[in-house]
């Protein structure tokens, strides 16, 4: 047998893959799941195994690079070449929709900014630090100037593989910017000498005892990571805010059971609402208290729904003179890990709608010059941060983006934990395939390019600080032939800046 099969190979290789599809057919014949396979055996599973590639083969054979949700294929080709150190221009001209309602144009000034007049701190050509210094107004006694005005937003370890997470926390070191641990707790993976922001969110994970928060355990953990610049409390996040989570037992690992004090192989649930506080002064109290204890800028982050209670949060901050030192706005276009398709879609206002109404209310309460602003949702690109920057915003902070810098192919397969590039997976088999040191290096050459253009832009308006940039420097399409400035849109000016020039920050905090 052997010998025949050597000498004929090309018929036994016929012959096996007819024997493959005989049992194939067999199997769908008699499995009674699925009606399809069942009546159009083998051709019935061929139609499953394309349904699973359907967002691969829409990326590269069938959507206009325009098309793709919800980032398009320009989109994606800039990230991938700014993080490859290639070349990130386009050629021809603009493919964009330049009369559709809500499209941005920045106003370029006539005698732009000169180039060879720039100042950059830490001999860094792309460097732009926050021109706030965070926790000051408060007089905590950690307060900080962050490096970045770009940052990384909430990931959790867990949600990403330790290898996503030790790439971007390396990269985050190397380009100066600040990482966000998500809430998952702070891992190994995320101390490669970044600076951390600590998220806490409903289910106190690193903080707690016994299934309940502990002060103690997060003042240890403070005390442990000096790199920890703030801690952020998580009301909720623009992909599914109300909503809990679950990291399904077969995930809990022994590891991430250690990092987040939790049962090994159990579930782990992230409720829906704090424990610790369920009322506005509750939750201040509970802000003033950690600040207290550990001497770091503690604030929140929220995507917007009721405004109820930020007229609230704004009128108790004025009366008590404390609060949060920061305010994190998502919009309903950030991403998740996993969430209801209902929630995603239906569940929380657009960034700029939320953004707009919160700021205003913190603008008229007198308190919006007190508070860091830090801007996500799918914020991740040049002219969309400077939009934000002319809205208010003081930091911005990229996720999915971040990810895309990595190797991100946007296969949508985040909730399976089958990310076939090692990104958003526990799996060994596919993190394998994520070479720590080259992402790395790829995330900080994204960060630098974003940051570089960021500059760019701002120098072509005359400014040499990206937010020296004002509402009345952008306007938007209203209708047909229309525009109009966005601080028409907006319906306030935001506050003035406290800078004259990029050499006022040349010496950090």
């Amino acid at each position: 047998m052997l010998e025949y099969i050597s000498e004929n190979i090309a018929l036994s290789c016929v012959l096996g893959v007819l024997a493959f599809l005989l049992l194939v057919g067999i199997y769908d014949v008699l499995q009674t799941k699925h009606a399809i396979r069942r009546n159009f055996p083998i051709v019935g599973h061929l139609r499953y195994w394309l349904e699973t590639i359907g967002p691969e083969i829409r990326q590269y054979f069938v959507a206009h690079d325009k098309e793709e949700r919800p980032f398009n294929r320009d989109e994606r080709r800039w990230i991938y070449a700014s993080a490859k150190g290639q070349n990130n221009t386009f050629g021809f001209g603009t493919t964009e929709q330049l009369y559709e309602v809500g499209y941005p144009i920045i106003k370029h000034s006539p005698f732009p900014f000169p180039d060879s007049k720039a100042t950059y701190p830490a001999d860094d050509p792309t460097a732009i630090p926050g021109l706030k210094i965070v926790g000051e107004r408060h007089g905590r006694a950690r307060c900080y100037r962050p490096s970045s005005i770009v940052n990384i937003s909430a990931m959790s370890f867990g949600s990403l593989g330790k290898n996503a997470i030790s790439a971007l926390n390396i990269g985050a070191r190397e380009a100066g910017c600040m990482h966000n641990t998500g809430e998952g707790g702070i891992s190994p993976y995320h101390c490669h000498g970044a600076d951390l922001m600590w998220q806490l969110g409903t289910g106190y994970f690193g903080a707690r005892v016994d299934d309940k928060f502990s002060m103690t355990k997060l003042v240890e953990q403070v005390e442990l990571h000096p790199q920890v610049k703030g801690i952020e409390i998580k009301l909720s996040q623009g992909a599914k805010p109300g909503k809990g989570g679950i990291l399904p037992g077969a995930k809990v690992t022994a590891e991430i059971a250690n990092i987040r004090g939790i049962p090994l192989g159990k579930d782990c649930y992230s409720p829906n609402a704090h424990s610790e506080f369920d009322t506005v002064d509750e939750m201040i109290d509970f802000i003033e208290s950690i600040a207290d204890r550990t001497g770091v800028p503690v604030g929140i982050k929220s995507a917007v729904g009721q405004l109820d209670f930020w007229h609230e949060l704004a009128d108790r901050m004025h009366s008590r003179n404390e609060g949060p030192d920061f305010i994190s706005i998502d919009g309903a276009e950030g991403g998740t890990g996993a969430a209801p398709l209902t929630f995603s879609d239906h569940v929380a206002l657009p960034f700029k709608v939320g953004f707009k109404r919160v700021f205003k209310i913190f603008q008229q309460a007198g308190l919006s010059k007190d508070i860091t602003w830090i801007g996500s949702a799918k914020l991740g690109f040049p002219d969309r941060t400077l939009v934000a920057f002319a809205m208010g915003v003081d930091l911005i902070g990229i996720a999915r983006e971040a990810m895309l810098s990595i190797g991100c192919i946007q296969a949508q397969k985040c909730h399976t934990g089958h990310c076939p590039v090692g990104v958003a997976t526990q799996s060994g088999w596919w993190q394998r395939g994520l070479n720590v040191h080259h992402k790395s290096n790829r995330f900080a050459s994204y960060i630098r390019a974003f940051r570089k253009e960021l500059l760019s832009l701002a120098h072509a308006a005359g400014y040499e600080h990206p937010q020296q940039i004002t509402s009345s420097d952008i306007e938007v399409c209203t209708g047909v032939n229309t525009f109009t400035t966005l601080e028409e849109s907006l319906g306030y000016k935001c506050d003035p800046l406290d800078i004259t020039s990029m050499a006022d920050l040349t010496q950090l905090d």
